[in-house]
């Protein structure tokens, strides 16, 4: 097997992992979102550092302590991504799924935003007509809501912001996920040890299942972040583009099918016009990585690597 496929085999495992987690968040159920977070945290701190242990990889750490400005990078990355967890996980856990597949639609264009309006980049006509839908379609939802989609749009602008943090961080995937827990973990540990002293702590008071499941959330996070970095050192971009795709279609299926969530019309217009937008903006990616091919030869396409990491 060629390490082009192998990549994609790597990439499109962690975006079918990424979009099932629906069904693992219930069945962390009845823990609280704040629980499972600081569950998902500490846990993730422990399975990253057994394997750095494993590789005898700790150098970066002296650096990252010498360097201020680092630091704090990481750790507002941190907390943007602790927002974007809990988030989720609230949404997942209050019947919202197929609000929480939404915002993993929307954040291409939302990156494309930020792209524009943080990194001064410059966007084709077409992109901007992808955004222009992207915003009419969140009119028509949050007319067919009642309000804003809050969750969706919560999502997109914490995981977008964190993906510009990490951009500039330019950290590797297993040392950034452990620091940027790390970070977390001294008050995901605090919020555990006041729940359990309050007695309304529900790890391992519901059953041995329920406790496992639990234990291995930290698993959970790291093995899709880490197959996900295997895609994005061996597949060009707009093929990475194209697989993040994969994720929200599945939760959107998991939330209508499997928990039998709403998806009335206009609700399924707004979702069809997004999916507009994002075919726009993926034939427009398609078609300038083919121009860069004609002009600069093969290597122009995968020059570029992955910049961002899902969140999820």
């Amino acid at each position: 097997m060629g390490e082009e496929r192998r990549g994609y085999l790597y990439g499109l495992t962690a975006y079918v992992l990424w979009g099932f987690f629906p069904i693992y968040f219930k069945l962390l159920q009845p823990s609280p979102p704040l629980e499972i977070l600081a569950h998902r945290i500490v846990w993730s701190v422990v399975f990253i550092s057994l394997i750095l242990a494993a590789l005898r990889n700790w150098r970066f750490l002296p650096k990252l302590v010498r360097d201020r400005k680092l630091l704090g990078g990481v750790s507002l990355a941190a907390l943007l991504i602790a927002i974007n967890w809990a988030t989720y996980i609230y949404g997942v856990n209050s019947d919202r799924v197929v609000e929480t597949a939404l915002g993993y639609f929307i954040t291409p264009l939302l990156l494309v935003v930020l792209g524009v309006t943080v990194q001064r980049e410059r966007l084709t006509m077409w992109q901007w007509t992808a955004v222009g839908i992207g915003v009419v379609a969140v009119g028509v939802l949050t007319v067919d809501y009642g309000h804003l989609p809050y969750i969706a749009l919560t999502l997109a602008v914490s995981f977008g912001s964190y993906s510009l943090v990490k951009k500039r961080l330019k950290l590797p995937p297993a040392e950034g996920l452990f620091v940027e827990s790390a970070v977390l973990a001294v008050p995901a540990l605090g919020y555990l040890v006041w729940l359990n002293v309050a007695g309304k702590a529900e790890f391992g008071h519901v059953s041995a299942g329920h406790t496992v499941l639990m234990v291995l959330s930290g698993i959970a996070t790291a093995v899709p972040l880490l197959l996900f970095a295997a895609a994005a050192n061996r597949v060009p971009l707009v093929g990475i583009g194209i697989l993040q795709y994969v994720a929200p279609i599945l939760q959107l299926a998991c939330g209508v099918l499997l928990f039998h969530e709403p998806l009335p019309g206009p609700r399924l217009a707004g979702f069809a016009l997004v999916w507009v937008a994002l075919i726009i903006f993926t034939v427009d990616g398609l078609n300038s990585a083919r121009r860069r091919r004609t002009v600069a030869g093969p290597a122009a396409a995968t020059a570029e690597p992955a910049t961002t990491l899902p969140p999820r």
